[in-house]
């Protein structure tokens, strides 16, 4: 089975991130102060690769980020610390998943957003 994952993330007051398997309807948020939007999305990200590094399916990460989707896929430098050592955190990730794609999608499509409420 392949799995559909929705990740979200938004920085600031309300700081947060999460995902959400469209298959399963299994969803993850955590509360978490003191982040950029940036960072959020990462979190977002790793925390969904973390969760499923040994699940075996076939796995679409969908994220609004177009930024952290770009990067990433390594079309977009990474001129911060903080992003690149979450960038080297996702990437170690994903190198233990072959069936991995990570793809942009437009913020009205991002059943995580809605789902999280951001």
């Amino acid at each position: 089975m392949a799995l559909s994952i929705y990740v979200d993330g938004s920085g600031g007051e309300n700081a947060g991130f999460g995902y959400f398997v469209k298959e399963t309807g299994e969803s993850f948020y955590e509360k978490r102060a003191g982040i950029t939007n940036n960072q959020a999305e990462y979190l977002a990200i790793i925390s969904a690769l973390t969760k499923l590094a040994q699940s075996g399916e076939q796995i679409m990460i969908y994220s609004d980020s177009k930024n952290t989707v770009s990067q990433l896929n390594h079309e977009y430098a990474i001129n911060s610390g903080q992003l690149r050592d979450l960038a080297r955190q996702a990437w170690s990730l994903i190198s233990k998943m072959p069936n991995l794609k990570i793809v942009w999608i437009p913020r009205a499509q991002n059943l995580a957003g809605k789902m999280l409420g951001s």
